[in-house]
């Protein structure tokens, strides 16, 4: 007989399911696709009338390298484009400070000001495609620089679509970029969501992300119930700042990983927008159905790829993303089969970009909604999964908020413990990991990575020295002395931070005035 096994989330997996296993409430937990609570999906016809975005995830070294692989994505059919910043970037430090050392170029592409954004979106038509930017504390900052370069090509902010990720509270959870603390850098969400009501009206304010919690180790009801969570925050904070629900709600979106066990996730999706639909209308009151739709972008689950037998990756990120196409996702970036290794070559983005392709144009998944809707595993996952995430959202509740449950460390060591018992599975050969812990080979073919320039670091010093020297100082520290007027006011600090861009500061002399006004996060703050 077969050893029972266990999902992801922790509960126990049937060998058969009958229609006994379906709650018993279905019909009302069901609706109909595009009809609170949105379980078989957001929109009434789904891929039936267009298929999902389709985004590869690119940035590295220079913005010109950026840029010339974004011409080839788009030519090889992208729909959308989503850009890596490297790590001093995310952290708001020009590339030329010594914190930056090292990491210049590394993990995503380097942007110290107006002038790199121009080199970065060279003659890509901003009007025609979506942009997504992975960037969190200066997260308003990228999406003002952007705007000022589409207004330099005549396309107005009304004009534009896309996301910037946005979500900082992730960041004390699993990943570790922040510059402020909390409660001023709430503050520069919600500007941001009033900015772009105003300013950028088409644009995804925040992608409230648990794909950085899952690569850590959290379980799908982890991911769901800490993403959610931090949902509920950032709303809290847009009504404290005078805004109205359905004001901003419509803009929020979301992003989740896709793993290798489909059935769950798949699961995982459906209960995630029951629960979002019922919080946004019981506890907020929104009205607009908009508000209560969690649109999500979607990964594969970059943890899950092995540097061992690399080509096992292309199966692994297929099965991911049928995943997340079957559990209704409206965007979609495969990662390539080569990721665990290094910066993916220009094939290995291609291929990944192609099985996307596959799955969209060659199977039958686009012909009808929510073909898992009254499967009797599904169904009964999906309620298990939306028990499991339920439970766990009180939990941080009972801490006062997630801000209190972060200080408290609840989520972090929630999935600490849940990624050391998959790494004690995976050690034992409980959990098989296919060319790492069972069906090896003795030799690995050789694989050329694709390297970035050392030389990058020097040649964006040597950008940023000539920016400085041929800009107007005088504008610039008039600029800068706004911000921090508003900084330590209570306007919105966007407006005169795109001033500032606009009159050349770079990313790390707006973020350090921000630094100056705010103050640092570190972990032991109490706030």
């Amino acid at each position: 007989m077969n050893q029972r096994r266990s999902s992801e989330s922790g509960f126990p997996i049937n060998g058969v399911y009958t229609e006994a296993d379906l709650p018993e409430d279905l019909d009302s937990r069901l609706g109909s696709p595009g009809e609170f609570p949105y379980t078989r999906g957001v929109y009434p016809t789904m891929y039936t009338s267009r298929p999902w975005t389709m985004r590869q995830y690119a940035g590295f070294g220079t913005a010109t390298e950026s840029n010339a692989r974004y011409h080839q994505l788009l030519r090889a059919g992208t729909m959308g484009l989503s850009v890596a910043f490297d790590l001093p970037t995310q952290m708001g430090y020009d590339s030329d400070e010594p914190i930056a050392h090292g990491e210049v170029g590394k993990v995503g592409v380097a942007i110290d000001s107006i002038e790199d954004m121009r080199l970065l979106f060279a003659d890509i038509p901003l009007d025609k495609v979506s942009t997504s930017m992975t960037i969190n504390a200066p997260g308003s900052v990228l999406l003002l620089l952007y705007q000022l370069v589409a207004e330099e090509n005549g396309v107005p902010g009304a004009a534009l679509n896309g996301t910037i990720q946005n979500d900082i509270l992730k960041e004390y959870i699993a990943r570790g970029t922040y510059i402020f603390p909390p409660k001023p850098s709430l503050r520069l969400v919600a500007d941001t969501f009033a900015y772009c009501r105003s300013e950028v009206p088409k644009w995804n304010t925040i992608s409230i992300s648990g794909y950085h919690m899952a690569e850590a180790g959290a379980t799908p009801a982890q991911e769901i119930a800490f993403t959610l969570a931090n949902g509920v925050e950032y709303v809290r904070a847009a009504l404290a700042a005078g805004l109205a629900v359905d004001d901003f709600a419509p803009r929020l979106s979301f992003f989740f990983v896709a793993r290798t066990t489909l059935l769950e996730e798949v699961a995982k999706f459906r209960a995630a927008r029951r629960i979002w639909a019922r919080l946004m209308r019981d506890d907020f009151g929104a009205k607009d159905p908009k508000s209560m739709m969690l649109r999500f972008h979607t990964q594969t689950a970059g943890v899950q790829l092995t540097a061992q037998q690399p080509e096992v990756n292309l199966v692994r990120v297929a099965v991911q993303g049928l995943a997340a196409v079957l559990g209704g996702t409206q965007s979609l970036h495969t990662n390539s089969f080569d990721e665990a290794i290094a910066l993916p070559t220009e094939k290995a983005a291609r291929l990944a970009l192609r099985t996307q392709q596959v799955l969209a144009y060659e199977t039958d998944l686009t012909a009808t909604v929510d073909p898992f809707a009254g499967s009797y595993v599904v169904e009964a996952m999906t309620a298990e999964i939306e028990a499991a995430a339920i439970e766990l959202m009180e939990r941080v509740a009972d801490h006062g908020s997630a801000v209190d449950a972060i200080e408290a460390g609840f989520q972090k060591r929630e999935i600490e413990q849940s990624a050391y018992r998959i790494a004690q599975e995976i050690d034992s050969g409980e959990r098989v990991v296919v060319g790492l812990n069972r069906f090896t080979v003795d030799e690995e073919e050789p694989y050329e990575p694709l390297r970035v320039d050392p030389t990058i670091e020097a040649a964006q010093a040597d950008r940023l020295a000539r920016l400085r020297s041929e800009r107007d100082a005088d504008a610039v520290a008039r600029a800068l002395a706004d911000l921090r007027a508003a900084a330590e006011g209570t306007d919105n600090v966007l407006y005169p931070m795109k001033e500032a861009l606009r009159a050349r500061a770079t990313v790390g002399e707006v973020c350090g005035t921000l630094r100056e006004v705010w103050g640092l996060y570190r972990p032991t703050d109490r706030f």
